[in-house]
């Protein structure tokens, strides 16, 4: 599974830019990847943690602004239509990297 979280966040004042800097390095250092600006992706196994993932999320939201989260399937995730431009991820986050010894 993916999750897909989408904020827009104010940043008017510096308390605002405060929390918005907390949520982001909150986001990457939970291993989210940044899909596009404020629109950030993480891998989970299954929808157990997926469902973890989402709960951390928001325990961390900010007080102000909108933040939205997406669970998808793997499936879903590989059908996504590229209109303008190509993936420019150089970090294999795929299940296919899993190796059983």
């Amino acid at each position: 599974m993916r999750i897909i979280v989408f904020f827009d966040l104010p940043i008017t004042t510096s308390q605002n830019q405060r929390e918005y800097r907390k949520f982001r390095k909150y986001l990457v250092k939970s291993g989210f990847l940044m899909l596009q600006e404020s629109v950030y992706c993480k891998l989970a196994q299954n929808s157990t943690v997926a469902d973890t993932i989402a709960d951390n999320v928001r325990k961390n939201k900010p007080p102000d602004g909108l933040v939205q989260l997406l669970k998808i399937t793997e499936k879903q995730y590989e059908k996504m239509d590229y209109i303008v431009g190509k993936s420019m991820s150089e970090v294999v986050d795929t299940d296919e990297r899993l190796i059983i010894l």
